[in-house]
């Protein structure tokens, strides 16, 4: 790989192509001209675009089929998540075979053909973590110098698949790029699994008439990025791997947008695009299985990814939640 997009005769594999962030990268990269993979246990998204794609549905948590599925790629995407997200990571003993096992195995398949394989360099593999790794923040903005100590089981599992990854990539069997997500909200791709964090949740709750309901008084902060950004952050490292091999980078938009004024944005947009009366905020009492990071405010400072890819956020949060409420509400009116 050099510095520039991938020639034409790459093949890219995105796992869990069917997801609400797989789906965004595999948008982006249909628009090369390269050979693209799109991997799920599902259907995946319809996309358009010079790439020549191909669609492979597996069960990825089988070995022989992740082998079969990465087969010659010289780029693999590892954006798989386990069912029910970080909650189903606190009771599902399934959710650390996809989040941790899926990528023992993956390093391993990978590192079978070695350096040199076909006079090339070992495969690409771009990780999919989350800056909630980092456990309680200890200070704002994180900038990816803080120690880890994570609290949840699913950011436990997270930050184990990227130790796999970077120590395979210092024995030299992947060149493996891990990048920290932020709070990533969005429109699906069509197709595609849709967002199921907490400003899509909102503007469900704001659609069907309900008051949007915080479990403090408004002013935590979270690091929202519109997942197309986050996809522009995916195809930003692939076209500068050097800087990136080997190192885990964080993601984000650097705001520090409190939940509350987020929340207002969102009921006064919802109001405006079905001419009802906004929906009220209101705080109420944590749910017993709150985490505490839930009550920590998050930003964060990219700028060591930006100053390495040039990239950086182009959509604003007015209009990322508008984009959002337009979605579910078209949503909304097709199926009624």
């Amino acid at each position: 790989m050099t510095g520039t997009a991938p020639a034409p005769a790459s093949l890219i594999t995105v796992l869990g192509a069917s997801g609400f962030v797989g789906s965004a990268v595999l948008r982006a990269l249909a628009s090369r001209p390269v050979r693209l993979r799109a991997v799920a246990r599902g259907p995946s998204p319809a996309v358009r675009g010079p790439a020549e794609l191909t669609v492979v549905t597996a069960d990825l948590t089988d070995r022989t089929e992740l082998a079969g599925a990465v087969a010659g790629a010289d780029v693999v995407v590892h954006l798989l998540l386990g069912d029910g997200g970080w909650r189903a990571a606190e009771s599902d003993p399934a959710a650390e075979r996809v989040n941790v096992g899926v990528m023992r195995d993956l390093v391993d398949v990978l590192g079978v053909r070695g350096p040199g394989y076909d006079g090339g360099p070992p495969a690409l593999v771009l990780y999919g973590g989350a800056a909630s790794q980092v456990g309680v923040p200890p200070r704002e903005p994180l900038d990816g110098s803080e120690p880890d100590r994570p609290r949840t089981a699913y950011d436990r599992q997270k930050l184990a698949a990227e130790q796999i990854l970077l120590k395979a990539t210092a024995e030299g069997r992947v060149r493996g790029i891990a990048l920290r997500l932020p709070t990533v909200f969005g429109e699906g791709v069509a197709g595609g699994t849709g967002d199921r964090g907490v400003v899509s949740a909102m503007v469900r709750q704001a659609l069907a008439g309900r008051p949007l309901t915080m479990w403090h008084d408004g002013t935590v902060r979270r690091d929202l990025v519109h997942v197309e950004d986050v996809a522009d952050a995916f195809t930003a490292a692939l076209d500068h791997p050097e800087a990136l091999v080997g190192g885990r980078h964080l993601i984000g938009a650097g705001r520090g947008d409190a939940l509350g004024d987020t929340f207002r944005l969102i009921a006064r947009t919802v109001a405006e695009r079905t001419g009802r009366r906004a929906v009220a905020v209101e705080c109420v009492e944590p749910p017993a299985h709150a985490p505490v990071t839930d009550f920590r405010s998050v930003t964060i400072d990219s700028t060591p990814f930006r100053a390495a890819t040039g990239w950086h956020p182009r959509i604003s949060l007015p209009e990322g939640v508008r984009r959002t409420v337009d979605a579910l509400a078209r949503q909304q009116d097709e199926q009624h």
